[in-house]
C-alpha cells in the first residue's frame, strides 16, 4: 500500500500547487478587474464633466453670436445715420458756398 500512497502524494502536491497558482491568478485577475472598473468609473466621471463644459461652451457661443448679430445691426444703423448726417452737412455746405459765391458776385460782404 505504501507505494500507492507515495504515488498519489506527488500528484496531490502537484494538484495543490496548481490550485494555489490558480487561486493566485484568480485573485490577480479580480484585482485587475476591480482596478479596471475603477478606471472606467473615473473616465465616465471625466466624460460627464467634459460633456457639461461642452454644453456650457455651446450656450456661451450662442449668446456671443446673438450679441454679435445685435452689434452688427446697431453698427449698420449708426453707419446709415452718420452717412445721412454727412450728406446733410454736405448739402448745407454746398448751399452756403452758393450763397457766398452769389453774394461775392453781387457785392462785397463786410465782416466788420
Amino acid at each position: 500500500m505504501a507505494p500507492t500512497i507515495a504515488a498519489a502524494g506527488p500528484n496531490s502536491i502537484a494538484k495543490k500547487e496548481e490550485e494555489e497558482e490558480l487561486r493566485k491568478r484568480n485573485q490577480e485577475l479580480e484585482r485587475e478587474l476591480k482596478e479596471s472598473r475603477e478606471r472606467e468609473e473615473q473616465m465616465r466621471k471625466e466624460l460627464q464633466k467634459t460633456w457639461e463644459r461642452l454644453r456650457v461652451a455651446e450656450e456661451a457661443e450662442e449668446r456671443l453670436c446673438s450679441q454679435l448679430g445685435e452689434l452688427e445691426a446697431e453698427s449698420v444703423n449708426e453707419a446709415r445715420a452718420y452717412n445721412a448726417h454727412i450728406l446733410s452737412l454736405m448739402d448745407q455746405l454746398s448751399k452756403a458756398n452758393l450763397l457766398v459765391h452769389n453774394h461775392r458776385s453781387s457785392a462785397p460782404i463786410s465782416i466788420l
